[in-house]
């Protein structure tokens, strides 16, 4: 329903249609924007590519994916709307039978209708992968995501390829397409096409082929090959124990392997997102995308955002299971269970993340502080500037001859040619697609030291979440606590010293550092690509060696036309995000009131407040002390609320920040 209601609007009143003429000067609408409120200067300042009216832009891609796979009208976009309508209605159907009967019911009912149903009571089990007894996902999923995969790769060739050559459908005889469809519709030219910016699309059709026959051959070694892509999670981990629920809890059981199979999906999930987030820029998919700057970065802020957020649920789920659902039978060895010899080595894992956090934390820091200190003392030829040689090597051995590193060339037989350095004519480095060669960015010391800063960012958040996830049965400082569950109320010294023990704490916690860690990747990753936009790319080798030209040349500097919003001339078009990116930073600030306050000071006003009501006698029949009374927020019950207003607002203040800086 969600993507039938984006692509409703770029059918009805958008300009898809006058886009595809001319995809490099004509700026994507996502919808019109009817406003009896806006007056004339209004409508003018929001109006775009020479509309007469107030538009809202697109940076979503949906109009460079639509390109890519062949639609050329909005009649074929609006077709495809009601289709998308057609399979949420069917899904919403399929969602709530699912929840309302159970599989083997299901087949029960299936088996009485046999008459109606002719053979669908045989034919339906083999294509349904899992059942109320094992959760197995092998051949049917490998065969479904196999021929996904070729159906897909069968679209492209008969229609997104044809449309891209000009023509309507696939036509064997057509002059372009005389030669066989292994060398006119399936290649592996490699690189990317020069006039687009993305990769071949029959090189994409090449892929998708190639993937489909994977899965389904692997599919079918479902007997040969343990169960394929499908065991049960409790076989790979090799948990013979039971699960059980709680001591404390009396419901049902059986969530225990849907909590470790949520881990491993949103683990997995978060992996294919983050890989998803950095293919997308680098390996361009579709047409015309590199060449929309503002799109590029919201694509990648978008899904890296979601991957981040996949990962933490990872490692929630993770230490939910192994408080709630792991229960390890004495009888069983150890060495035996994955889980329990993970849980007898915690100690080992913990104190190995922590000298690599220990290690990234004060190398990285310390040389930021050093060139920091340097550069404000008017000296910065003193700063430590470290190349980041073995990434330069790596590129060079892809294609990139912008280092002339002569490592794998022989000192003999070398030739040069202007801007391309030297190399021998029968080195590996001649066999490479000399397109990537593009791809490649520069890399300097700034990059080196973002890279280690992000590196730290990353390995404090697993530490925290690890170290929450396998303390959370117990520790030495309080053996027990897994009959406390997954959160528990804790306060300081005074009361037992609980705070900041459990595994809730911990999630607490690694979502702030995940937060910073990611804005760190969002702001190397937006600076660098705009200084390469702007053919300012000296900028960034020069400014991003020290924390101050962080904050002064990419932070400051780019919130200035946001900050212009509003001036003595009125709106323009950023005011609405000038707006956001206020209302933002106050969602943000809010969450310190709740982070920093804590119990104590809530608890001492709210007690004081209460006293004066009930010492007061016109105001002590209406506050009696009774249900009405106001009571002070926990410390978990703080935290949490800080931390969604500290999450919504911190995310919510990048995207402004985006386009007033890259548009």
């Amino acid at each position: 329903m969600w993507v039938s209601g984006n692509l409703f609007h770029i059918g009805w009143n958008a300009n898809y249609e006058l886009w595809i003429k001319n995809p490099l000067a004509c700026i994507p609408i996502a919808h019109a924007i009817w406003d009896p409120h806006f007056a004339k200067s209004v409508s003018e300042a929001y109006s775009s590519a020479g509309s007469d009216y107030a538009v809202a832009l697109s940076y979503s891609g949906i109009y460079n994916w639509l390109y890519t796979v062949g639609f050329t009208s909005v009649f074929q976009i609006y077709n495809f709307v009601i289709v998308c309508e057609l399979l949420a209605v069917a899904s919403i159907l399929l969602g709530k039978l699912h929840c309302a009967v159970s599989f083997s019911e299901l087949l029960q009912w299936l088996a009485l209708n046999k008459s109606v149903l002719f053979t669908w009571a045989e034919f339906v089990p083999s294509l349904i992968p899992l059942t109320t007894s094992n959760i197995r996902l092998n051949f049917h999923t490998g065969v479904l995501m196999g021929f996904s995969s070729i159906a897909w790769c069968g679209h492209l060739i008969h229609f997104a390829i044809p449309v891209s050559r000009g023509t309507e459908s696939y036509n064997a005889s057509a002059p372009t397409d005389a030669t066989s469809i292994a060398f006119s519709t399936l290649t592996f030219l490699g690189g990317l096409k020069s006039d687009t910016a993305s990769l071949y699309l029959t090189d994409i059709a090449h892929h998708h082929l190639a993937i489909g026959l994977l899965f389904v051959w692997a599919g079918h070694m479902y007997s040969s090959f343990y169960k394929a892509f499908g065991h049960r999670v409790r076989d790979v981990l090799y948990i013979n124990s039971r699960f059980a629920q709680h001591p404390t809890n009396k419901s049902n059981s059986g969530s225990g392997i849907n909590h470790i199979s949520l881990a491993f999906a949103t683990g997995v999930l978060g992996i294919v997102t983050s890989v998803e987030a950095q293919h997308t820029y680098s390996l361009a998919p579709y047409f015309y995308l590199s060449y929309d700057y503002v799109t590029t970065v919201a694509l990648y802020a978008h899904h890296s955002w979601i991957a981040e957020f996949l990962m933490v649920a990872a490692f929630a789920h993770s230490a939910i299971f192994l408080i709630r659902d792991l229960q390890i039978g004495v009888e069983t060895a150890a060495s035996h269970v994955i889980v329990a010899s993970i849980l007898a080595h915690k100690d080992a894992i913990i104190s190995h993340c922590s000298f690599l956090c220990l290690w990234l934390g004060f190398h990285t820091l310390g040389v930021y502080v050093h060139n920091d200190t340097v550069v404000a003392f008017g000296e910065p030829e003193k700063q430590i500037l470290i190349e980041p040689t073995n990434a330069q090597i790596i590129q060079q051995s892809s294609g990139k001859a912008l280092y002339a590193i002569h490592i794998f060339y022989p000192a003999s037989v070398n030739h040069c040619e202007s801007n391309e350095g030297c190399y021998n004519s029968n080195s590996t480095n001649n066999s490479v697609n000399k397109s990537f060669g593009s791809l490649l960015l520069p890399l300097g010391p700034g990059d080196t030291y973002a890279h280690h800063a992000i590196a730290l960012g990353l390995h404090v958040t697993v530490l925290i979440l690890l170290k929450g996830a396998l303390h959370g049965r117990g520790s030495k400082l309080m053996p027990d606590k897994i009959h406390q569950h997954y959160g528990y109320s804790c306060d300081g010294p005074g009361r037992g010293g609980t705070c900041d023990i459990s595994a809730w704490d911990s999630f607490y916690l690694a979502v702030f550092w995940m937060l910073n860690t990611h804005a760190w990747t969002l702001f190397y990753f937006h600076w660098k690509h705009l200084t390469l936009w702007q053919n300012t790319a000296s900028q960034f080798d020069e400014s991003s060696t020290y924390l101050n030209a962080w904050f002064r040349d990419y932070l400051w500097f780019n919130s200035a036309p946001l900050i212009r919003g509003y001036d003595a001339f009125g709106a323009n078009d950023l005011s609405v995000w000038a707006w956001i990116f206020l209302g933002a930073h106050l969602c943000w600030a809010t969450a310190f009131m709740f982070l920093i306050s804590w119990r104590g000071y809530w608890q001492e006003l709210i007690d004081i407040i209460l006293y004066m009501h009930l010492k007061t006698p016109i105001l002590y029949d209406l506050w009696n002390g009774g249900v009405y009374t106001p009571l002070a927020l926990s410390i978990v019950q703080a935290r949490f609320v800080g931390l969604v207003h500290f999450a919504t607002g911190f995310i919510l203040t990048y995207p402004p920040f985006i386009i007033g800086a890259t548009s």
